[in-house]
This record gives structure tokens, C-alpha cells and sequence, in this order.
């Protein structure tokens, strides 16, 4: 490796780093999508449009448990917490330490619950927690681009992991997700918020 590729290779974390403290919690997720954008998916965080109407559904004060894939910097995780009756639960889970550490670091209510691991192993994660079901499951994760079996293998276990009455919750720029919930749950709902960048597909699959 000559001078001019070492050089090139050095810099490139140093941008990061460099971003992630200029941005705030945007440079955080910008960080995580350039890092493993399969998993991320999307540039920025979703927008204020979104989260209003994805969470305006919930049955909250009948919501003991509710759970997030793919969380990012918690662009979701205070409006829940803020819906949340004080005995509720907030889980998420995801596969990047660098989220997962943020919000260790970030959300210090004792409802809040940040897991490093996979949205397949939902049912032990759980169970290790004390649950063996939840209420809502919330996913702004890229099935799309998910390696193969991924996306199947979590739509499967969140309808065994949602109870009777709740639902699974998705948004994210292709329809795919809404698509897998329609195989492993009896009635999905569908809107398209377009005040997001891009314009985002929401899906409500209820567990009837």
C-alpha cells in the first residue's frame, strides 16, 4: 500500500467521526448507514410526519410492552417513551453496536431497554426480560435489502411475538415489509406519508 492509499483509507474514518460531531445524532446515523447501509437504509432519520403517524394507532394506555427493530439514534424512542403508561416497557434491538451504545449513553429512563442483537431472536429477547408477549413491534428496517431469509425469519417471529389485538408496525421506502406482514398476519392497514425524505410506505399488520 503505497503513501497517497494509507492516507485515503486514514481519512475516511476521520470524516466520519468528523460528521458524526458536526451533525449530532444525525451524524451518528449518517455514520451507521455509510458503516452497513443493508442494514441501516436510509440516510437520515425519519421525520417528525412519521412518527406521529405511525404511533397515532396505539391503544397506549393498554400497552405494557413495546418493541423497536432497528432504532437507529431513537428518532422514535422519546415520543414512545412520552405515550408509554409508567409501568410500560420500551425494547430495541439492533444488530449495530454504535446505535446501540448511543442510546445506552443517551435515554437514561429505567422503562428503556437497548439490546444489541437480532430482530429474529425477538421471542428470547424478550422472554429474557421478563415478557412473552408485546403489544406493538415497530421496524423501520430495510427488508428489501435484508440477506436472504432475514426478512421472512422476523415477520415470522413478530406475529408469534405480538399478541392478540396488537400489531406490527412498519415504515420504509419500498412496500416489502407490508408485503412479508400480509403472509404471517390476518388484516394490514396501509398509508404513505409523503411529508419524508424520501416519502415513506406505513403498514399496520394487527394480530385480530
Amino acid at each position: 500500500m503505497n503513501g497517497n492509499e494509507l492516507a485515503e483509507r486514514r481519512g475516511i474514518p476521520r470524516l466520519l467521526r468528523s460528521i458524526k460531531r458536526a451533525m449530532g445524532p444525525a451524524g451518528v446515523f449518517f455514520k451507521g448507514f455509510v458503516e452497513n447501509p443493508r442494514m441501516v437504509g436510509a440516510i437520515l432519520p425519519s421525520s417528525p410526519a412519521v412518527v406521529k403517524a405511525m404511533l397515532e394507532r396505539v391503544d397506549w394506555q393498554n400497552t405494557k410492552l413495546f418493541v423497536e427493530y432497528g432504532p437507529g439514534v431513537g428518532t422514535f424512542c422519546q415520543p414512545v417513551l412520552d405515550r408509554l403508561p409508567r409501568d410500560g416497557e420500551l425494547v430495541v434491538i439492533d444488530t449495530n453496536p454504535l446505535f446501540v451504545d448511543y442510546l445506552r449513553k443517551t435515554i437514561t429512563d429505567s422503562r428503556f431497554h437497548a439490546v444489541l442483537g437480532s430482530a429474529e431472536d425477538v421471542e428470547e429477547i424478550i422472554r429474557s426480560l421478563g415478557h412473552e408477549k408485546a403489544d406493538y413491534v415497530l421496524s423501520g428496517l430495510p427488508f428489501s435489502t435484508l440477506p436472504d431469509g432475514v426478512a421472512p425469519a422476523i415477520a415470522n417471529a413478530t406475529a408469534r411475538v405480538v399478541r392478540k389485538g396488537g400489531a406490527f408496525l412498519t415504515y420504509q421506502y419500498t412496500g416489502v415489509a407490508r408485503d412479508y406482514s400480509r403472509k404471517f398476519f390476518p388484516r394490514v392497514e396501509k398509508d404513505i406519508c409523503f411529508l419524508n425524505v424520501p416519502p415513506c410506505f406505513l403498514g399496520w399488520a394487527w394480530q385480530d
